[in-house]
């Protein structure tokens, strides 16, 4: 499987237009293989079918890249590094912080971070209402932490000025984006994801967009 995860990753990238080199692919590959190695001992991850590990973790990750805005990224209830870990893995220049209240599951990112050699991720093993840092986020994204209303005021002491949510979801969550607060503004990205068939979506909610699309 190692070897048709390659392909898939090859081939997804190009089809994303996502530019990544050898030594990036490699990381790639070797934080899927540990996440599947730790999957079965912990439960990390619902996905078990390794013939869609590739589009599911990784693919689905990345398809938020050209979202992204700054230098300092939070992965709000990371998990098992989703989409954290692939982003940085691809955005080397960027700082990304991980943050989950689940031991094992911060425990395995920790490991990956050393693995992996990146070392622009940091850990944190916290309840986001009691995360206080330095310093606030350009970005702070999310793929299954909360809705978007309850997304936006739990992390709203952690947003930079300027700065923006992106929300990872499937359909588009009319409710959630109706219950949002009548100043925030947002943008309904369509996210395409080789290898899969459900439609994916990044919703991008900016206090400082002029106009909801």
């Amino acid at each position: 499987m190692p070897d048709r995860w390659e392909q898939q990753l090859s081939q997804g990238l190009a089809e994303m237009k996502l530019a990544a080199t050898a030594h990036q692919q490699r990381q790639l590959l070797d934080y899927l293989a540990l996440l599947e190695k730790w999957n079965r001992a912990f439960n990390l991850t619902a996905v078990r079918d390794p013939s869609i590990v590739v589009s599911r973790q990784l693919l689905d990750s990345l398809s938020i890249q050209d979202l992204l805005h700054g230098e300092h990224v939070l992965d709000v209830g990371s998990g098992a590094g989703l989409p954290g870990i692939p982003l940085a893995i691809m955005n080397p220049e960027r700082a990304f912080t991980l943050l989950d209240t689940n031991g094992k599951k911060t425990r395995f990112l920790r490991q990956a971070k050393l693995e992996l050699g990146l070392d622009n991720v940091q850990v944190e093993q916290v309840r986001v209402e009691q995360y206080h840092p330095p310093r606030l986020f350009d970005t702070i994204a999310s793929r299954a932490f909360a809705s978007l209303p309850d997304m936006v005021e739990l992390t709203r002491h952690l947003l930079a000025p300027g700065g923006c949510w992106l929300a990872m979801k499937g359909t588009v969550p009319g409710d959630e984006l109706d219950a949002l607060s009548g100043e925030i503004n947002y943008e309904i990205h369509e996210l395409a994801v080789p290898g899969e068939d459900a439609r994916r979506h990044g919703i991008l909610i900016c206090p400082s967009l002029t106009g909801k699309m």
